[in-house]
């Protein structure tokens, strides 16, 4: 098949890099608002520079995968939409909630397959997690962990843009927990400091947050994010249920060093960046669209999907603004 990609920076290149590698990909169509990103991408991949979005949609490709910046994001899945082109959009949707629920109001009733991109949900662990919680292993949950540790902050220009800590990183426990778990969240309460870099409390932002989930079972999530793990890329996720008790990212690369005597583990080099941490989940990801593309396979995490991840960051940010427990059913009523 033949997929086109709107966005060549850092995440746009990787995921040109990995569909170049697909046996279900025979060409690339390549689109940056910086030719020379599109050229570049093409020159190590391969595939055709289009001059614009329209130009690629009209290319012929039977998929789009949306790397663009996350602004471009609504205006992009509702124009392959149209176009009838199943398209794969990093998350989020839309930088406000209230864009992504007009993007979703937009393209509801299209009977256009769309994908958001949440790579834990192809990570081995974490479908490992997700199996053993459905198949009744572990029994009732009581309490879920989950982590999301990066070894430096990114850059001042991303945390002004980002939508803060919340909703750039914490949404990827959301997400997984949902997933993992298959219930909701109801309610939360959030922390959040800066033991760090000045320029993100200077964007308003936290470096280092916690908070506290409640699922719509009685399950509590505790989830923990920072923006400085110097030992590495450290994501982890700890299931326990009455039955049993599970973790994925146990593993020796993991970014945490015992001082326990006579404790070796982890014997490997620590994780360092998410495309390490995630390489193999990535590929898994673009593979699973390509089956959607052939329409084989249904889309493994819709537009609902990742608004309700959003709805979470939401009310976080929230309860960390205002020191307070925030429901999910007050974020929704006011948008």
């Amino acid at each position: 098949m033949r997929i086109g990609i709107l966005g060549l920076g850092r995440i746009g290149a990787f995921h040109a890099e990995t569909l170049s590698g697909l046996d279900a990909v025979d060409s690339l169509v390549l689109a940056d608002p910086f030719a020379d990103a599109a050229k570049a991408a093409a020159e190590r991949f391969g595939g055709e520079v289009a001059d614009s979005p329209e130009a690629v949609l009209a290319a012929g490709v039977d998929g789009v995968v949306v790397a663009a910046a996350t602004d471009a994001h609504p205006a992009l899945i509702v124009a392959a939409v149209k176009a009838g082109i199943p398209v794969f959009c990093e998350k989020p949707v839309a930088r406000t909630m209230g864009e992504g629920v007009r993007v979703l109001a937009a393209v509801k009733d299209s009977g256009v397959p769309i994908q958001i991109g949440y790579n834990r949900r192809f990570d081995a662990g974490f479908v490992a997690a997700r199996a053993a919680v459905r198949a009744g292993e572990l029994g009732e949950l009581h309490t879920v962990r989950s982590t999301t540790l990066d070894p430096a902050p990114p850059p001042a220009a991303y945390i002004a843009a980002s939508g803060g800590i919340f909703r750039d990183c914490s949404v990827h426990d959301f997400d997984i927990i949902r997933w993992v778990t298959g219930r909701e969240v109801t309610e939360v309460y959030a922390v959040g400091g800066n033991r760090g870099a000045e320029y993100i409390a200077e964007a308003g932002d936290a470096d280092t947050t916690g908070a506290i989930l409640t699922l719509d079972d009685g399950t509590i999530a505790v989830v923990s994010n920072s923006r400085h793990n110097a030992r590495g890329h450290d994501v982890r996720m700890e299931v326990h249920g009455f039955k049993d008790s599970i973790a994925v990212g146990l593993e020796d690369r993991l970014p945490l060093r015992s001082v326990e005597p006579g404790v070796t583990f982890p014997a490997g080099t620590p994780h360092d960046f998410f495309m390490d941490r995630f390489a193999a989940a990535y590929r898994a990801e673009l593979t699973a669209f390509t089956e959607v593309v052939a329409g084989t396979r249904r889309s493994p995490c819709t537009i609902e999907d990742a608004l309700e991840a959003g709805w979470i960051a939401d009310a976080c940010t929230l309860s960390l603004q205002e020191h307070r427990p925030v429901t999910i059913a007050e974020v929704r009523a006011a948008v």
